[in-house]
């Protein structure tokens, strides 16, 4: 696999990889990851083709290969470093979980009318221009397919979303350490409406849930789902 960018999710998830090994028994889509709906949004997954667009480790995608029946999930994720991780974690639950080592706008520009579903959790819908990989997942899509993720409905310090198409920075570290920052989406109800519009989607549907924490980093998390125009 040839690397052509700089690792900035060398260092994510590596502790918890390393401690904990097992196939989740839940799946979550709020930031929190601890209560709220589950993959029951996806629909029924039985004998279907799923893709996760910036999988990281593959725990999500491992849950739903191993828990409810597909014909097959991608867990896609730019990352090497992520990459090796999933593939350490859950190579075992091939063929039915397969871990591709891709950019989620490369593979979707490959693989026309392959997947039922493709989903993400604050995963590459979050950290891809939206112009670039909307129109590459719709094409990913069979007519009909769905598109369901999760991202932050407002800035992590609080700040309301963008009313426009813009990315924020936010800190991130090289392998070595370096701190450095990567682009983050996040964008107001309207505009993810428009650009999902733009990109061929229909029944659109966005919900917030709020928070189940205090914390100082806790966030609202906007749901989104949508369908490939027929």
């Amino acid at each position: 696999m040839r690397v052509t960018t700089t690792d900035l999710w060398h260092h994510y998830g590596r502790n918890h990889a390393e401690h904990n090994r097992a196939v989740p028994d839940t799946f979550h889509w709020i930031w929190s990851q601890d209560s709220g709906p589950g993959p029951e949004l996806l629909g029924d997954l039985t004998g279907k083709v799923v893709g996760d667009l910036g999988a990281g480790t593959a725990r999500q995608a491992a849950h739903l290969a191993t828990h409810h029946s597909p014909a097959r999930v991608d867990a896609i994720d730019a990352s090497p470093a992520q990459y090796a991780m999933a593939t350490d974690l859950f190579g075992h639950l091939a063929p039915r979980l397969r871990i591709i080592g891709s950019d989620a706008v490369k593979h979707a520009r490959t693989a026309p009318d392959s997947y039922d579903v493709l989903y993400s959790i604050f995963g590459a819908v979050d950290f891809t221009d939206p112009h670039e990989l909307l129109p590459s997942v719709a094409t990913a899509l069979r007519p009909g397919g769905r598109l369901v993720f999760s991202t932050l409905a407002h800035y992590l310090g609080g700040a309301p979303a963008a009313a426009d198409v813009v990315p924020a920075g936010v800190p991130a570290k090289t392998p070595d350490g370096e701190a450095t920052t990567m682009r983050r989406w996040v964008l107001q109800e309207q505009v993810w409406t428009k650009v999902l519009d733009e990109a061929g989607f229909t029944r659109i549907s966005l919900d917030r849930l709020p928070s189940t924490t205090d914390a100082p980093r806790s966030a609202d998390t906007l749901l989104v789902t949508a369908v490939r125009q027929a």
